[in-house]
């Protein structure tokens, strides 16, 4: 899909490292004006991923290699029956990296919605989240971790859908000890696919700007 003030692209499952350097030739082109705003929208092989904030006692504690990235944030995990989304936009002058975070917030918040799963912010955490009502721990949803250079942003968000959430447990996910993970299929009881959650996402993307 291209329209005027934005170019999205679908290149499928993509191994981590590949649509990194994607990611930085498309933020060259967009920081210097050769190409309009982009985002990809794409899975990922199973990976594990350490933003600038990872503490050594968050990695996985059965040795499974991390991949270190420049993106603030702490460590998660990306794989199948997740759709993962880089936005390399142009922020508007003055710069202001919180209220951008706020929108990407917003856009997976009002996705949820759509599917019937109610998420929320919680204070001092990004992403979406789905609050506890049993007692037990909140549970993210979804995470963002990003990177703005040259006023131009990269990185992005992770919605899970039908991932395995087992995944999780073998680290400690972006760093937070106390609330849990879950995924649109877990809170609706039925496959969620990434299929069916792309062009929902699609439609909600002039939530960034």
């Amino acid at each position: 899909m291209t329209s005027s003030v934005l170019t999205v692209l679908r290149p499928g499952l993509v191994d981590y490292r590949d649509a990194w350097d994607e990611q930085k030739r498309l933020h060259e082109a967009v920081a210097s004006g050769a190409q309009p705003d982009t985002i990809l929208l794409l899975e990922h092989p199973s990976v594990f991923t350490a933003g600038k904030r990872t503490e050594p006692a968050d990695r996985p504690w059965d040795g499974t290699p991390v991949v270190d990235v420049d993106r603030g944030g702490k460590i998660t995990w990306h794989g199948p029956g997740q759709l993962v989304g880089y936005p390399i936009l142009r922020l508007p002058d003055p710069v202001d990296v919180v209220a951008y975070v706020r929108r990407v917030e917003q856009l997976l918040i009002d996705v949820c919605a759509e599917f019937g799963v109610p998420t929320e912010r919680v204070e001092g955490r990004s992403g979406a989240w789905v609050r506890a009502t049993d007692g037990g721990p909140d549970r993210k949803i979804a995470q963002i971790g990003i990177r703005v250079a040259r006023g131009v942003t990269l990185h992005g968000f992770a919605l899970n859908c039908d991932c395995d959430l087992a995944a999780f447990d073998r680290f400690v996910p972006c760093g937070i000890r106390d609330a849990g993970v879950t995924s649109l299929s877990a809170e609706l009881g039925r496959p969620v696919t990434v299929a069916e959650v792309m062009p929902v996402v699609e439609r909600h993307l002039t939530t960034l700007f």
